[in-house]
């Protein structure tokens, strides 16, 4: 048998007949009386509701308006509607989210309607929201946002009343009334055993712990609820997993994006921001929630935002950042909409490296040009001359012209070719132990035709420690051979030049230093004087026979063995070039063969 039988037959068994008449009376009576009472109280209560709702301020947001509507009907024990003056219900005690919009328009309700014209509005009738009889209560708000405010209280409420009243006046059926009373502990007592079950597993799985319950519920309607309940729980906790498996996953990859990518709803408010755009944009605060004019401090890429919020559409532009390096960005603006509320993404594609790659490929080309032009004039104009001149003297200072201009092209297609092929990671390392001393040494001798001509000398220093090297001695050998020459070009006559080897601090490794005497590097210079083909002012003009390559393929040479180089002003005048070369183990005393990028 079901409780809902077992409970209407107790009640009607035992009570029914005896108090069936004063009953009756009483609760006409009673119900006269309490409506009165009640509807006073209920208008009171609305017209409190629709001062407080006034005072919300001029645009209370549509989650404003239900979230103190859910807080009054709370404190005042009955369902409260929030309604627009067209009948759109705005809040709502009983609704929320998708079914408070899924609400039909109130405006043709009966209470409204009098409301609309009388001001107050009072009615009684079955409500398909809570599906019980309710007793209503409308009040006109003289506000722009909102129209009527409207309490319901269930008439059960009022029938419990009566009952209570009832069994007062059956005080002379003391016997039949303690029988209903026995009765009706009984059936509370099993049923609040059972509730209280149920209600200890809600309580269970609002902490956080959705293990499925198996128990007893019941055949009845209770069970039947308490397993509907439970089913909706459980496929609630698998959604929420999978939800927050998707959420990690998308932080994830938004996270290791390189491009930035930026998230901003209509009211401009940023709803994600990875850390990509975080570094791009030169944010520090935390972005979420933030309105993006507060945070983006590039008017570029705050227009183009603006933008796309305003016209919609999706767009793509070159954005140049004003950061510190610069930044070259390709913006990209797409709407997009989110549970009806639209909004920009806008990805941001970092091509400053491109750019610059194809500025230094353009410069490359252009110097390359420039350099192989003076040459071939000078060998053109002498192959001209060589045509029509008879004088054999003559003959062969042109001749001497074209050769030292071919041989000159000839050092620059090779320069040209070897930084081709350690940029390709082509070049291959043969370490192994040289003396210090033979590559200076060496050096000298193989550039000493150059300092002749301007008297210049090579004096060599080795302190204890540097005396032997682990490196690729023919690639060292070619370093300190550019940089020697470079020297001899900018020194002046009758100058040393000079070569210093110290052994580094705690071991860690040998550092070469070639000096000169010369005019010295601006400082606006010294970080770029190993770009290929880079040109110092005017007063430090290349000698003519360089390639503009020798400092480049030195940063090279030096970084196949693990090292730095780096250029720097000598005290007293001229320059010093610093190599840092590091310890290497040379095991048995043979070292394979390795190939490194440079």
């Amino acid at each position: 048998m079901r409780l809902r039988t077992r409970l209407f037959a107790a009640a009607f068994g035992i009570a029914g007949l005896s108090l069936l008449m004063a009953a009756a009376l009483v609760a006409w009576l009673l119900e006269r009386q309490l409506l009165d009472r009640i509807t006073t109280d209920l208008l009171a209560e609305a017209r409190l509701v629709a001062d407080l709702v006034a005072r919300m301020g001029p645009t209370p947001t549509v989650v404003e308006l239900d979230r103190e509507a859910d807080s009054l009907g709370m404190s005042l024990g009955a369902r409260v509607t929030i309604i627009e003056p067209g009948g759109r219900v705005v809040g709502d005690t009983a609704e929320d989210g998708p079914s408070l919009v899924a609400m039909e328009n109130h405006g043709a309700r009966p209470e409204i309607e009098l409301a609309r014209t009388a001001g107050v509005g009072v009615t009684r009738r079955y409500s398909t929201t809570v599906e019980r009889d309710l007793l209503y209560a409308a009040v006109r708000v003289d506000d722009p946002g909102v129209g009527f405010v409207r309490l319901a209280l269930p008439l059960t409420a009022v029938d419990d009343q009566i009952a209570t009243v009832q069994r007062g006046t059956a005080g002379g059926l003391l016997l039949a009334l303690a029988g209903a009373l026995v009765l009706a502990w009984v059936t509370s007592a099993a049923m609040s055993r059972r509730v209280s079950a149920i209600a200890a597993v809600a309580r269970r799985y609002a902490a956080g712990d959705l293990t499925p319950q198996i128990g007893p519920y019941g055949d009845d309607e209770i069970g039947t609820v308490a397993r509907a309940l439970d089913g909706s729980v459980q496929e609630l906790g698998r959604r929420l997993a999978e939800l927050s498996r998707n959420r990690r996953l998308t932080d994830a990859i938004l996270g290791s994006m390189t491009e930035g990518v930026l998230v901003v709803d209509a009211r401009g408010r940023v709803k994600m921001a990875n850390e990509a755009v975080r570094r791009l944009l030169q944010i520090e605060e935390t972005p979420v929630d933030r309105h993006y004019v507060e945070l983006i401090r590039h008017p570029e890429v705050a227009k183009q935002i603006g933008r796309a919020l305003d016209a919609g559409g999706s767009s793509q532009t070159e954005i140049t950042l004003s950061t510190e390096p610069v930044r070259v960005c390709l913006a990209s603006a797409a709407p997009y909409t989110e549970q009806d509320e639209p909004g920009v993404v806008i990805v941001l594609h970092d091509v400053s490296d491109y750019r610059r790659a194809v500025q230094i490929r353009q410069d490359f080309v252009a110097n390359v040009s420039h350099e192989l032009r003076t040459p071939l004039t000078a060998i053109r104009g002498a192959v001209d001359a060589l045509a029509d001149e008879t004088d054999i003297a003559v003959r062969q200072r042109f001749l001497d012209i074209v050769a030292r201009h071919t041989n000159r092209m000839e050092r620059l297609v090779t320069d040209l070719l070897r930084l081709a092929r350690l940029d390709a990671g082509q070049e291959v390392l043969h370490p192994d132990t040289c003396s210090t001393e033979t590559v200076f040494s060496s050096v000298a001798a193989e550039l000493a035709g150059v300092l002749e001509v301007k008297q210049q000398r090579v004096q060599s220093r080795i302190e204890p420690g540097a005396e032997r090297l682990v490196v690729d001695a023919v690639k060292i050998h070619d370093v300190i051979r550019n940089l020697v020459e470079n020297a001899a070009h900018y020194a002046p006559e009758r100058s040393a030049i000079e070569l210093d080897a110290v052994a580094g601090d705690s071991g860690s490794g040998v550092i070469l230093r070639v000096s000169d005497r010369g005019p010295g590097i601006p400082d606006t210079d010294l970080t770029r004087v190993f770009e290929r083909f880079y040109r110092v002012e005017h007063s430090r003009a290349r000698n003519p026979g360089g390639t503009g390559l020798g400092l480049a393929i030195v940063k090279h040479l030096v970084g196949l063995h693990d090292g730095t180089v780096e250029a720097a002003h000598r005290a007293g005048g001229g320059s010093v070039f610093t190599i840092v070369l590091p310890l290497r183990a040379a095991g048995d005393g043979t070292l394979a063969e390795r190939r490194l990028t440079a």
